[in-house]
């Protein structure tokens, strides 16, 4: 890759950090499940019977496969294919953009496209709830439209066609052609999952908060705890309460679930001044 007007150069992108970990742990999958394949076929058939992403379990149930499906692969092409994108494209966005929104980005297109394939297999014009899908290229293809957002007049050349094209205009190309085979039936490739991918990486790059999820979805992660801490810490005192009575004895706590001395019990009479936790 070159940004317009450099000198021509050719380099092999970096092993980023998230990339490389992505990049070993499918390979680590694949090289297993081609093991299993010539010593134990059923263990091959159970991991793609439970972890591949079939619309009609999910919806009753599987829903881990949302994720699982997209670290199994059938043929080494299907593989080979999909890490070279992970690591043509995604190197050079993790190292724009940081390991963790590179991992985000990665994890939309992949759920999005699982989402997308699951609810357009229910219309029967697009595959059927009962077709495995299996594969990275929700995620690829997520990558792929956010590079050439981002990186779209940078020039790239696809080795082994001899020419430079902008990423954008390559992105394009290959959104016009996933849709027209997608339209087509596709064989045995699902387009739709492709399709799934680009539209909720194009979601991300577009809309998605500049400093990633974790800022937002972390300041929810933690109002749910407190809440949840303040409601067992209410109920807790209340059952106390009820325990201390059956043995005749007074205890009060305030509506916080904070304990109340007896000295400072406002049902005492002694002005309604509280102590104890604090929350």
């Amino acid at each position: 890759m070159r940004r317009r007007g450099e000198a021509m150069t050719l380099s092999l992108p970096p092993f980023t950090r998230a990339v490389t970990w992505l990049l070993a742990l499918n390979t680590g999958i694949f090289l297993l499940m081609e093991l299993f394949g010539l010593a134990l076929p059923d263990v091959v058939r159970f991991v793609f019977d439970h972890f591949a992403l079939v619309p009609d379990a999910v919806v009753h149930g599987w829903v881990w496969q949302i994720v699982t499906y997209s670290f199994l692969h059938v043929t080494f092409m299907h593989w080979f294919g999909n890490m070279l994108g992970i690591w043509m494209f995604g190197s050079a966005f993790e190292g724009a953009w940081g390991t963790r929104r590179f991992v985000e980005l990665f994890s939309v297109g992949v759920i999005g496209a699982a989402v997308t394939t699951i609810a357009l297999s229910y219309t029967h014009a697009l595959g059927s709830p009962f077709t495995p899908t299996v594969g990275a290229s929700g995620g690829v293809f997520a990558v792929l439209i956010a590079f050439g957002m981002v990186f779209g007049e940078n020039e790239i050349m696809m080795i082994p066609f001899p020419f430079l094209i902008k990423a954008k205009y390559f992105v394009a190309i290959l959104i016009v052609v996933t849709l027209a085979l997608a339209m087509a039936g596709g064989g045995n490739v699902a387009y739709v999952a492709h399709l799934g991918g680009l539209f909720f990486g194009y979601l991300y790059v577009k809309r998605g908060p500049r400093a990633g999820f974790n800022f937002r979805l972390g300041e929810k992660y933690f109002a749910m705890r407190n809440a949840f801490y303040r409601w067992k810490r209410r109920r807790a005192a209340r059952k106390f309460e009820v325990y201390m009575q059956k043995h005749d004895r007074q205890v009060h706590f305030d509506e916080h679930g904070n304990y109340i001395p007896p000295d400072d019990d406002p049902r005492k009479g002694n002005g309604g001044s509280k102590s104890g936790w604090v929350n």
